[in-house]
This record gives C-alpha cells, structure tokens and sequence, in this order.
C-alpha cells in the first residue's frame, strides 16, 4: 500500500488526504508549525501549500524528499492581482520544483479541482477529475491509482512540460471562482 504525507492542513489538503483514505491509503499531515520537524517517511509527498510556501518546504526537505514522488498541487499566481501566474512564460511551478528536487519524481496533480469537487466526488454531475502531469511514469500511475481507488478519476495529461498548461487552467478556474462567475463547488469536468 502506497503511503502519503501531506504538506498542509487547508481544505485542499483535508480533500485530497479524505480521497487517499477513501482509496485505503495510509494518510499523514505535516502543519505549518511542524514543517521541518515532521520526519516525511511516506512514500509520496504532497505539497498542499500556498505556492509562496513551496520554496521554505522544499528548503526544509530536500534530503528528506530524494527518491520520492512529490506532488505539486500549486497553482503560482499573482495572489494580490489574480492577474497573472509568476512563473517564467513556458515554465510551470512543478518544474521549478523539480529543478531543485532532481533526485526526486515530481508530478503536477490536484491543482485544476477545487476542495469541495475532490469531498463530493463530483463537478456538477460528472465525476471529478485529477489530471496528472510527470515525467516518471509509474509515480504518475501509482497517484493515479490512489486517486481511483478513492472514488475519483485520473488521466495523465503527458509530461512534466504539460503542468504549464495545467497551471493555466488552474489559473482560470481560480480567478472565474475569486470573480464569482463559478461556484467553489463547481468548475472544470471532463467527460472522457
């Protein structure tokens, strides 16, 4: 069984930790306050942290995380304008991650469902989707299957280059939400 430490306590992290239990994965959380004191010993590490928090919480771990598949739930925008993402044009906030982690298999997951998708399982009347980006194949299928086994679907949306434009639709998703043009319990679906 795959095991998972949870960077984070928000609702983003109590959501994707309820679908990883659901699934019967063993879940564990690492609060704000324990960050770098939390030995990481599970088998993937999700970072569900504002993206400001990413570099501290790579900082903190990187010894820590070797070996391991982190996932990327952020989505790097301008958090005072919600006008634009951070990154550089082309880049994505999974792979800056990467480049400072590169003994580790980072994907980019979660990032384009909200919360409240991920607890009832549903955007409208279709099932929530999780669309994973990577470069290592099986850390994508061993997230993928933890999600499934939750009650929620998976794609692999290709490689770690992809999570740019996951990040995008992140990015809009979030600023049609901050606007009010989509319900927090709505958003995205995909009907494959």
């Amino acid at each position: 069984m795959t095991t998972f430490n949870i960077v984070g306590t928000g609702n983003m992290a109590k959501a994707i930790g309820g679908i990883l239990a659901d699934g019967g994965s063993p879940v564990s959380y690492v609060p704000k306050n324990q960050v770098g004191v939390t030995v990481l010993d599970g088998d993937v590490v999700v970072l569900a942290v504002p993206y400001p928090a990413v570099a501290s919480v790579v900082s903190a771990y990187a010894d820590q995380l070797d070996g391991k598949v982190v996932v990327d739930i952020t989505n790097p925008l301008n958090f005072e304008t919600f006008d634009s993402l951070v990154v550089a044009p082309g880049s994505s906030a999974a792979a800056e991650i990467q480049a400072k982690l590169p003994n580790s298999r980072v994907v980019k997951a979660f990032n384009t469902t909200f919360a409240a998708t991920l607890v009832t399982k549903k955007v409208g009347s279709a099932q929530t989707t999780v669309l994973i980006a990577g470069d290592d194949s099986t850390a994508k299928q061993t997230l993928a299957a933890a999600v499934t086994a939750g009650g929620v679907a998976a794609i692999d949306a290709g490689s770690l280059l992809r999570a740019h434009e996951l990040e995008a639709i992140g990015f809009l998703q979030l600023t049609l939400g901050v606007s009010e043009k989509v319900g927090w319990a709505g958003g995205f679906a995909v009907v494959a």
